[in-house]
């Protein structure tokens, strides 16, 4: 397994790799790896000839006040996944490589970035696609995974790509979660026993809301209430949001069917956690 910093090094590699005919998988991580990250990179074996890992903790997503400086890093943890899952190069770039002096160019997805986490996090959005463009341009990729977890970001990369004609097949994983239903973060580790505790209500409102749905409820207003509910019973959780949105467009609806999807942002104490699920779809 070859480690990477240098990106004229790691664009050569590709375009070698792409010119003797092998199939380039990707999986951009900011790294503190997880078993969810962990099955990217197994699926991404499978279908690739070199798998690429990215490690790359993204300064131009993370908004004032946010966690940047404290987003948790291992990069010696994260190389011993990153062999165990059969990765063939991992490309962990500076910042000051990717953002030099005098950098001016982003790239914004107009409408998918509006609500939900782009309406929490102002300017997030456009330096997740400003850096994944990036990383398809150096890592020339055929294929690259992201995990379901961020639905609202694969949607936006999804659209990247389309809009701007690029040749890599966007793959969404499904959520990987621990045993008591608490959906994998590197941010998980910010919580504390009694916290990682009330951090299940998330999976538990999914859940609930998915047995109502099946039980033939079709009301949004009514099964959103039953998510608040559940969530405001824990005295450390706040509500970012909740929403009900179509799966393709991410705009609101009346009534649900099997596409809709369950969004879900809630602060347990100070840390921001992520979850979702369609309604007719099991994990």
């Amino acid at each position: 397994m070859k480690i990477i910093s240098d990106i004229k090094e790691m664009q050569t590699l590709a375009i070698a790799a792409r010119g003797e005919g092998k199939r380039i998988s990707f999986v951009p991580t900011m790294g503190f790896l997880h078993e969810g990250h962990a099955s990217l990179l197994h699926e991404g074996r499978k279908r690739g000839d070199l798998l690429v890992l990215s490690i790359f903790v993204n300064p131009t997503q993370f908004g004032v006040g946010e966690d940047f400086d404290k987003y948790p890093r291992d990069m010696e943890r994260d190389t011993h996944i990153a062999a165990a899952a059969g990765v063939d190069v991992v490309f962990t770039p500076s910042p000051v490589g990717m953002y030099p002096a005098g950098y001016q160019t982003f790239v914004d997805v107009a409408e998918l970035t509006l609500p939900l986490c782009g309406a929490s996090r102002p300017g997030h959005f456009r330096g997740v696609t400003t850096v994944v463009c990036k990383l398809f341009n150096i890592v020339q990729p055929h294929i690259a995974l992201f995990g379901k977890k961020d639905f609202q970001q694969l949607a936006v990369i999804r659209q990247m790509t389309v809009d701007l004609n690029m040749p890599v097949e966007v793959v969404g994983m499904p959520i990987i979660r621990e045993q008591d239903g608490l959906a994998m973060s590197s941010r998980n580790k910010y919580l504390s026993s009694e916290e990682r505790t009330s951090a299940l209500c998330l999976s538990r409102s999914l859940q609930s809301v998915r047995a109502a749905y099946h039980s033939g409820e079709r009301d949004a207003e009514r099964l959103k209430q039953l998510v608040q509910n559940i969530i405001l019973a824990e005295p450390s959780a706040t509500i970012d949001y909740v929403e009900l949105r179509a799966d393709e467009t991410l705009e609101k609806v009346a009534t649900v069917d099997d596409r809709t999807l369950l969004a879900l942002a809630v602060r347990v104490g100070a840390t921001r956690l992520i979850d979702n699920c369609l309604l007719g779809e099991d994990d």
